[in-house]
């Protein structure tokens, strides 16, 4: 393989990808435990040996130099799936608990919100489910704040009705 300052041709790529792939995928695959990101990061070796291919010097090995660079990027890769394991169990951790609905209230709670008229349903939604408040959410719906309220009202009381719950009024 002639390497002329950064030209390489692309015969020359492939060559280099056919002679290599498989001792760099199976080091991967030991280095990061995991075939598909393996694979994966075997892909970025090449890209980015292909981009820096000017660099290697001509006495160079090149398959100990397409291993290093597969490691740095495992390395790169289980730091971040690290941190985005962290992120997730922190998230996770404050997170407020809420008791997920039952799935036949949940198939009940949709049946009743799509039998609400437009108008009621968008306040519901609007300030059950979306937190807004009634002023919002007649700012939102053009509508006078005591509808909004009357909407909410019924609506939840509809609601309730069709999960086969008393509505507290308080």
């Amino acid at each position: 393989m002639a390497f002329d300052g950064g030209h390489v041709p692309t015969q020359d790529i492939a060559r280099l990808v056919e002679r290599h792939q498989q001792a760099l995928r199976a080091f991967l695959r030991r280095a990061c435990g995991d075939w598909a990101l393996a694979d994966d990061l075997a892909q970025e070796t090449f890209l980015t040996a292909w981009e820096k291919i000017g660099e290697l010097p001509p006495d160079a090995n090149v398959r100990a130099w397409l291993c290093g660079i597969g490691y740095n990027k495992t390395l790169t890769a289980l730091r971040s799936a690290r941190r985005a394991r962290r992120r997730e169990a922190d998230y996770q951790e404050a997170a407020p608990t809420t008791d997920a609905p039952h799935p036949a209230d949940r198939l009940a709670l949709d049946r009743a919100m799509a039998d609400l008229p437009v108008e009621q349903r968008a306040a519901v939604a609007l300030c059950l489910a979306g937190d807004f408040s009634h002023a919002e959410a007649a700012q939102i719906l053009a509508l006078p704040l005591g509808t909004v309220k009357s909407h909410v009202t019924r609506g939840r009381s509809r609601l309730l009705q069709a999960l086969g719950r008393a509505d507290d009024p308080a």
